[in-house]
């Protein structure tokens, strides 16, 4: 493709210097350009991509990409150089541009939250399959891509601008009409969605979560927001209204998204009047889930084999955008049915011991919340819940002491540990979940402890349990790998259960994972 040609659909075009030029593939990082490539100088959080110009240069770019002047840069004269207001945002255009808009030939819903996208995204997708649409979808977890099933990675948020597209354009070559992405905050503040075209926005809730990453609560809700103030501007396709699914049982999202225009909006939500789509007549065990759902499309007798209320409403947010995009509710209720669950969402691990152990991915306050609340449901009068986790480093502190409430509040024991502890001293973290636990009359040593390392952490969990208590270990989830100071080391939280409750622990960390 030529330069201008592609220049033509970024936003926010500031300057184009130099002739025309043919390009022969974009990047962002100066180590893949090669000769006749288009190189976009990205300002990153420790790394400003300008610097790197001179070595993209040398390299063979054709063009590049940035927000400085041409004069600060000292390019040569006449050289290809487009200058925008946001490199990350061109970015995301110029890749979709080189697929040929790929999202627009699918009817693109986008899930975003802070906790349920990945439980609503899997529940559409099974809806959707039900229903015989050929779909594809993109998650924190992984990519399907017709009989692919992609690995999106370790510690995953929404994939790379080149990523995302390349999968859309794979999954129309593969025959897809529809396609789902898990939107994070992250991802959304970071352009990495910019050029897609979503027919459907849908939100989960809006916690405290991410808030050192955006700066404030208010910027962290707008990069929620921002998924659904896009559908004004998207391509429109034929047939495919813009649809806002809002969930009514949110304070953290309700009033501030539904303010947002869109062509219809569809409201679910289990304790409100004014809602759309409900499920009345819910019965919980730890073999799932039956209600009965209701909505403007019709009533229907549901079973789900997923567990816990927070499950309710991710059901309602998969619903209620499905029904809105015209699936039967036949196949509502079959895809319902059909999602057997996702790996490291409350996922049981049965090693023939006399309690319940089961893996959870819950890593925010809500999340902790809706997991003990789900645990308490199904323990017996005499059990107990035991409850492990940690808190990132370099992540909000302050949901380090809400966590620890929680426990404090909601666990019979509880146990802290490591969870990616990055470059902070991990007894420094452990201290600030402490507090919050001892917020509530606990007494440590004696209901709750500190046990830096995390495979020693499940081992003596499994050594404090008793026959009908439950084990919920929370924070890792699906995830394979555990961050200490700069380096990812592999961690994989279900065989560190399954290995504590054979009376071994899961060596794969650092020998000064156990320490501050």
């Amino acid at each position: 493709m030529q330069l201008r040609q592609l220049s033509a659909v970024v936003p926010d075009v500031l300057e184009f210097m130099g002739a025309d030029a043919p390009i022969a593939g974009i990047t962002d990082d100066s180590r893949k350009v090669q000769p006749g490539f288009l190189f976009v100088a990205v300002r990153g959080v420790n790394v400003d991509g300008h610097r790197f110009i001179p070595a993209a240069l040398r390299a063979g770019a054709a063009a590049v990409v940035g927000e400085q002047h041409a004069a600060a840069l000292k390019l040569p004269v006449g050289f290809p150089y487009l200058r925008v207001a946001d490199a990350r945002r061109a970015l995301g255009w110029l890749h979709a541009a080189w697929r040929d808009f790929p999202s627009r030939r699918l009817v693109l819903t986008g899930v975003t939250g802070t906790d349920g996208k990945t439980s609503t995204t899997d529940l559409l997708y099974a809806i959707l399959g039900a229903a015989g649409r050929e779909t594809g979808m993109i998650n924190t977890v992984n990519a399907r891509i017709g009989a692919l099933d992609l690995d999106t990675g370790l510690h995953t948020t929404t994939p790379h601008p080149a990523d995302v597209q390349r999968y859309l354009s794979d999954m129309v070559a593969a025959g897809a009409t529809h396609a789902i992405l898990e939107a994070t905050s992250e991802g959304l503040a970071q352009q990495r969605l910019a050029g897609c075209d979503f027919d459907v926005a849908v939100v989960t809730n809006i916690t405290h979560e991410h808030v050192t990453a955006h700066g404030t609560w208010e910027a962290y809700r707008e990069a929620k927001a921002t998924l659904f103030r896009s559908l004004a501007t998207a391509t429109r396709k034929p047939g495919a209204p813009k649809v806002a699914v809002l969930n009514r049982d949110d304070p953290g999202s309700f009033d501030y998204l539904r303010a947002i225009p869109a062509d219809q909006q569809v409201i679910y939500g289990l304790n409100a009047a004014d809602v759309d789509v409900t499920a009345t007549d819910i019965h919980y065990t730890p073999q799932g889930i039956r209600a009965v759902l209701r909505s403007p499309w019709g009533t229907a007798d549901i079973a789900s084999p997923l567990v816990g209320a927070f499950n309710v409403s991710n059901i309602l947010a998969a619903a209620s955008a499905a029904l809105a995009l015209g699936v039967p509710l036949a196949a509502v209720v079959e895809g319902v049915a059909a999602m057997q669950g996702i790996p490291g969402r409350m996922e049981r691990i049965d090693e023939g011991q006399p309690f319940t152990a089961i893996v959870d991915f819950a890593h925010t306050p809500n999340a902790l919340r809706a997991a003990l609340l789900a645990a308490r449901q199904w323990v017996s009068e005499q059990g107990r819940v035991i409850v492990v986790f940690g808190s990132a480093g370099l992540r909000d502190r302050e949901k380090r002491r809400m966590m620890g409430e929680v426990a404090g509040e909601l666990a019979d024991l509880t146990v802290l540990t490591a969870e990616d502890p990055r470059t902070e001293p991990l007894d420094n973290i452990l201290a600030e979940m402490a507090d919050g636990v001892l917020r509530y009359p606990r007494v440590e040593g004696v209901d709750f402890w500190r046990v830096p390392d995390r495979g020693a952490a499940l081992l003596h969990a499994v050594k404090l349990a008793q026959p009908n208590d439950i084990i919920l270990t929370c924070g890792k989830g699906h995830e394979q790998s555990m961050c200490f100071g700069a380096v990812e080391y592999p961690w994989d939280d279900r065989e560190a259960l399954r290995r504590a409750l054979h009376g071994k622990t899961l060596d794969t960390l650092p020998t000064h994972s156990a320490k501050s």
